[in-house]
């Protein structure tokens, strides 16, 4: 049942240390314990200086720095998210304060010696570019937000426990995003693939971010969405005007608009046309809804199907949950981001205080307001200002978001809950006193 079995397997008849260092989710006490009731003895000293003979050293001992901003879900891999109320400060997230969700190290790439390699279709070897091959195609320029799939899992916990990183409201960002469209690259290859090709219906993207046994971080989507121009598929390598940085891909990363982050594949090594599904653990085993009802003994991951469009979904970003709001003119100002896969366009914001016995409709404050209501990437801002009945002192505060297709999000979590907390897009509620 372990979610990574194979890859403890590979460990067979050597140490397992430098497995086991890969992942600093281990690092808890509930982990040890259990390890605990498993141990059958203790190794020697004399043994555990062998076994630890050619035991690599910390694999995270060359990550990039990172703004103290960031708030930490786990070291290793590095994972966090920035304050709320600093996603509202601009429509464009800067890359330093950009949520970071990584699965593996970060890998160190010199960019004069990086390649990447196109494989499938009529091609028997793979044919290989330069970044600067890359960069000689049209630029294209998309304004798109990425978000995780995990993202307000820690609301969604509070129902029951979940497994994951316990993210808040901010593992999502906007940018804007320059690159070649996947297409053109493909086409630089030799290759015009046709979506209705029972042979292409799959893109595989695979990451230069590796484990031990050299299995990358891995993901695919349809070729349905990858291969139409009107999908916006590009690999990017710059964010914001700006080169990526290691983070967040660079010097190449797979930018899937309208879909989940899991499928942004960073630091881009191979592109696979296919006429099957990734089989990485990542897209295989994880980020896959489930009943409520199903648990870790009656789960079965094939019968659900790998996500990729994130439903609608809005978030409070001011005022900050538990704190105390001083109200001008007997006013409660609320500001956050509302968003939908799929490029639905955000059409509607509506705030309560009251429980939803009145709604307020909120302004919007940030919008690409050129991009159509079906090809809508990018995130929106909005506001509201609310008035409050005299002596109230705290209320609730409740958002909810429609799109273009006029889906809402669920009042609450407790129908929508699964046991690994994704797709977590209930109404959000802040609860603050007043002054």
């Amino acid at each position: 049942m372990h979610p990574g079995g194979e890859i403890i397997m590979k460990a067979g008849g050597s140490s397992i240390e430098p497995f086991w260092a890969m992942y600093g989710v281990h690092m808890q006490d509930e982990v040890f314990e259990l390890l605990e009731s498993y141990r059958i003895g203790n190794i020697s000293i004399e043994d555990s200086k062998l076994a630890a003979k050619g035991a690599v050293s910390d694999p995270y001992a060359f990550e990039p720095v990172r703004s103290y901003l960031l708030k930490a879900t786990s070291m290793k891999p590095f994972n966090a998210e920035p304050p709320p109320s600093m996603l509202v400060e601009q429509f464009l997230t800067p890359a330093d304060i950009f949520y970071v969700r990584n699965h593996l190290p970060v890998p160190i790439i010199d960019e004069d010696s990086y390649r990447l390699e196109i494989q499938g279709g009529p091609h028997t070897q793979p044919v290989s570019f330069t970044l600067e091959d890359i960069k000689k195609l049209p630029p294209v320029t998309i304004t798109a937000a990425i978000m995780c799939a995990g993202n307000r899992r820690s609301e969604m916990s509070q129902v029951k426990p979940v497994k994951g990183l316990s993210w808040g409201p901010a593992a999502v960002g906007n940018a804007t995003w320059t690159g070649a469209r996947l297409t053109d690259v493909l086409k630089l290859a030799g290759l015009n693939p046709d979506p209705d090709d029972t042979n292409v219906q799959h893109v595989h993207f695979e990451g230069l971010d590796m484990d031990l046994a050299r299995v990358p971080y891995a993901a695919s989507v349809p070729a349905s969405k990858a291969l139409d121009p009107r999908g916006d598929v590009i690999l990017a390598y710059e964010m914001n005007g700006e080169p990526l940085t290691r983070d967040h891909g660079a010097p190449l990363r797979a930018v899937v608009p309208g879909v989940v982050g899991a499928r942004n594949v960073k630091w881009l090594g191979k592109v696979i046309l296919s006429p099957a599904e990734s089989t990485s653990h990542w897209q295989q085993n994880d980020y896959k809804g489930f009943s409520p009802s199903t648990d870790w003994d009656t789960v079965d991951f094939s019968k659900s199907p790998a996500i990729q469009e994130l439903p609608v979904i809005s978030a409070i970003c001011v005022p900050v949950p538990d704190t105390k709001v001083e109200l001008k003119n007997q006013k409660i100002d609320v500001q956050g981001y509302a968003w939908s896969g799929g490029g639905k366009a955000i059409v509607r914001v509506d705030v309560t205080i009251d429980q939803g016995r009145t709604w307020h409709v909120a302004k919007f404050m940030g919008q690409d307001k050129q991009a159509p209501l079906t090809r809508h990437w990018g995130w929106t801002l909005w506001q509201a200002t609310i008035p409050v009945e005299p002596n109230t002192k705290e209320v609730e505060i409740w958002s909810k978001a429609v799109d273009a297709s006029y889906n809402t999000q669920p009042e609450s979590f407790s129908n929508v809950w699964n046991l690994r907390g994704v797709l977590a897009n209930a109404y959000h509620r802040v609860r603050v006193s007043l002054s």
